[in-house]
């Protein structure tokens, strides 16, 4: 469904260029979630806004290109003009942001907007619009679609702003959903609503799904595989099980230690030492994990450019000592 191949990303500010991503690869298979994780700066929602065609305007795309099979036709998403894009998002491609309350027009009816991404990607006639909104309403489980339709997103609670924005993202039963931290700012329950709306809905529509989070315990129970980023550089990919049970790079076994779970006391959380490294520096090491990493070996690993390799037909790991 899509396959990104090296993809390298900068922005250019006035503190210098920042090189978010580099020489990014994944794909994700009709059906299959795949989640990407990682701590915050690692370059997970740039490598969606890239993918969607909302970078912002210091972004630009240095390499790499993006194939996702369009109507059984393959398009590069990074190479398509901008009226093009607006054809595949929300029609084949959508997203669902990080904030709803900020993503959702605040003047607007929750209905009408839904009613509006239907006018824009459908055939449907004017007079269906609004009973196909309130069947999507009805689809993410909002009690009372009637009511809802006719409300503005400061009426509704944040779980409730969360699962219009799943039915604006689903309106056009798209082939790939992206989901930016679809469960920001929601307490566990409503999580847990959310997520089980999205893998039934996936399931349902096989519908290709790419999960972005930093929480990998989130990851392990919803994703059928995970890539874990690192200051821009995907440094581990493999099925969730044999992530989970044989991390190869250092960085994953850390923030698997670093993950609260039922059975850990506090104590036992092992927090990840020192930070991410400078971006918009001029002597970036291969490996950008290596001052963090206790495995470092200043004449293996300082060697470029950084190793890339297949431990399995489905792990791979960018390491020269993998664990």
């Amino acid at each position: 469904m899509l396959s990104v191949e090296d993809l390298s990303v900068e922005f250019r500010t006035r503190a210098g260029v920042v090189k978010a991503l580099e020489a990014v690869n994944f794909s994700v298979q009709p059906g299959e979630t795949v989640g990407i994780v990682g701590e915050s700066g690692s370059g997970k929602s740039v490598t969606a806004f890239t993918l969607m065609g909302v970078l912002d305007r210091a972004g630009q795309v240095t390499a790499g290109r993006a194939l996702f099979q369009s109507n059984r036709v393959a398009v590069d998403l990074l190479k398509e003009s901008e009226s093009s894009l607006r054809q595949l998002r929300g029609q084949e491609l959508s997203m669902i942001f990080q904030n709803p309350r900020t993503a959702l027009n605040p003047i607007r009816q929750v209905g009408k907007q839904i009613t509006d991404v239907l006018r824009c990607h459908s055939d449907l006639p004017p007079a269906d619009l609004r009973l196909k909104a309130l069947e999507m309403l009805a689809s993410v489980r909002i009690p009372d679609p009637v009511k809802r339709y006719e409300a503005y997103p400061y009426e509704l609670s944040g779980g409730l702003c969360q699962r219009i924005m799943i039915a604006l993202a689903l309106a056009c039963s798209p082939e790939l959903l992206i989901a930016d931290e679809p469960t920001t700012g929601l307490d566990v329950t409503t999580q847990t609503t959310v997520m089980n709306l999205l893998k039934d809905l996936a399931a349902q529509r096989q519908m290709a799904t790419v999960l972005i989070t930093h929480d990998l315990a989130l990851a392990s129970e919803y994703c059928d595989r995970i890539v874990v980023m690192h200051a821009g550089h995907v440094v581990e990919s493999a099925p969730t099980h044999s992530l989970f049970s044989q991390p190869r790079h250092p960085y994953t076994a850390k923030l698997i230690a670093a993950t609260p779970e039922p059975h850990k006391s506090f104590a036992e959380l092992m927090p990840i030492g020192g930070n991410l490294p400078d971006l918009k520096a001029m002597d970036l090491a291969p490996c950008r994990f290596s001052t963090r990493c206790d495995r470092f070996d200043s004449a293996l690993c300082g060697q470029t450019p950084l190793k890339r390799a297949a431990l399995a037909p489905d792990h791979q790991v960018a390491c020269w000592q993998p664990l």
